[in-house]
């Protein structure tokens, strides 16, 4: 006589006479306890991650981008320009100076140079108080009349530092200067102080 071994047909339970106890029962096993099953397993898995990378990739794509940062402290504490390799640092007079200072020109790109100055971000750029002229920022307070009025040097919005032991201080100056002169040009023959203390009074 055979025996018959139950089997799930709708709501009934019925039996298989042509499969044993011990196939029945590994049907119903959870799929880690049968052989083969890993590796799909992982391959699901797999393919489950794929579609979660590409949809969090998707996701970031939307948001919008964060500017990056490229402020930076260049020689002498003046301020740069960060390049993409994170190390160098231009001086910010060097970006837009049609000379590529950082390795990938990343300085020299046109969505930086395109509308001077309004292209460039604000750290990189200082207006003198004509608002028709403006200069670097790293050309704030060196010594030179770059904005032409020594707005730049003397200006309220420069504040500037007084000069330096290695500065003569003078004003008014003469020609390029504003309120100081390199004490490498006293008593060089030349006025440069219109009270002439370059010449008879500073050493260098």
């Amino acid at each position: 006589m055979n025996k018959t071994h139950p089997q799930r047909n709708g709501d009934v339970a019925t039996f298989d006479s042509t499969k044993s106890f011990s196939e029945e029962r590994d049907r119903c096993r959870p799929c880690s306890a049968r052989a083969g099953c890993t590796r799909r397993r992982a391959c699901i898995s797999a393919v489950a991650l794929l579609v979660l990378a590409a949809a969090a990739g998707s996701v970031l794509a939307l948001l919008p981008r964060v500017p990056v940062n490229r402020f930076c402290a260049a020689s002498n504490n003046r301020t740069g320009f960060l390049c993409d390799d994170r190390a160098t640092c231009v001086l910010a007079s060097q970006v837009c100076d049609r000379v590529s200072n950082c390795r990938n020109g990343e300085d020299e790109q046109e969505k930086l140079c395109g509308d001077l100055p309004r292209s460039l971000p604000g750290y990189l750029v200082f207006r003198c108080s004509n608002p028709m002229y403006w200069v670097y920022s790293d050309q704030r307070c060196d010594g030179m009349n770059d904005c032409g009025d020594c707005s730049d040097e003397m200006g309220s919005s420069a504040a500037c530092p007084p000069c330096g032991s290695e500065w003569w201080s003078c004003s008014p100056v003469l020609y390029e200067y504003c309120s100081c002169v390199p004490r490498t040009l006293c008593r060089d023959g030349i006025q440069h102080c219109l009270s002439w203390s370059d010449e008879y009074i500073c050493r260098p």
